[in-house]
């Protein structure tokens, strides 16, 4: 796979791992580096991989913007610095594979923004997440997007308002995070839950997870409209034929993709 220069990227097997090497930084998210990103889950997404692990080098997961990055910017700069980064994160959400966030450390500001964009995350009882703005001088408001749809109005009133961070078990309990072991679990705990969450037809995890991003937050009536339309045409996939069929005749699916 590609080089790059803030990130490290490994495939084993069907699984491709995203790591954030900037440790020295706190991993923070500069232009380069959201950049990379952005170019690491594109390529990714090409590929016949079924699952992707984001991890950070060093004692953090991210840190968020780089502030270095962002004081040298002007208005128009950092606005474009901001869409950078909400392209990434709707990238995450719009690649083919299962995204699953590695969290160890804190995960801050735009850091705790791409927990809370990938699919899934799984944290070491180290983990802390925090929207600091709050208590400082630049305000959360684009990290808190996810973050609210993540853990519910009032929870993200508290995150955002106070910039105090969660622990690890505070983020399971409100929502941010689907399981919690110990630091030394960390990546079996990962490997378990991406491996169950990956497994069965590409095409059909894909257009699932794509359908199910399409109709959070809308009313139910526009929710059921979208996903009937694409149930019944996902109905004709060969991984759903083939699914049918094996269920029938009581034997393993031999999945076409």
């Amino acid at each position: 796979m590609g080089e790059y220069e803030h990130l490290l990227l490994k495939r084993d097997g069907d699984t491709v791992t995203i790591t954030m090497n900037r440790p020295g930084r706190r991993n923070s998210l500069s232009a380069e580096h959201l950049g990379e990103l952005l170019a690491a889950f594109r390529e990714t997404a090409e590929t016949d991989a079924t699952g992707v692990v984001l991890a950070g080098a060093g004692p953090v997961f991210s840190a968020g913007h780089d502030f270095a990055d962002v004081a040298a910017r002007d208005l128009m700069q950092v606005r474009e610095l901001l869409r950078l980064c909400t392209e990434l994160m709707r990238t995450v959400q719009s690649v083919p594979q299962v995204v699953l966030a590695r969290v160890h450390g804190l995960a801050t500001a735009a850091g705790c923004q791409l927990v809370a964009s990938c699919d899934l995350a799984v944290a070491g009882e180290s983990a802390g997440f925090a929207l600091p703005g709050g208590k400082g001088g630049w305000f959360c408001h684009t990290p808190a997007v996810p973050v609210a749809r993540s853990v519910g109005r009032k929870r993200l009133m508290e995150l955002a308002l106070t910039g105090e961070a969660i622990d690890a078990a505070t983020a399971l309990d409100w929502g941010l995070v689907n399981r919690v072991v110990p630091d030394g679990e960390l990546d079996q705990a990962v490997a378990d839950l991406l491996g169950r969450a990956a497994r069965g037809s590409r095409a059909s995890k894909a257009l699932g997870k794509q359908t199910l991003y399409a109709q959070l937050d809308r009313p139910e009536s526009d929710a059921y409209a979208i996903a009937l339309e694409v149930m019944a045409s996902a109905a004709q996939l060969p991984g759903a034929r083939e699914g049918m069929a094996a269920f029938l005749e009581k034997r393993t699916p031999s999945w076409p993709d």
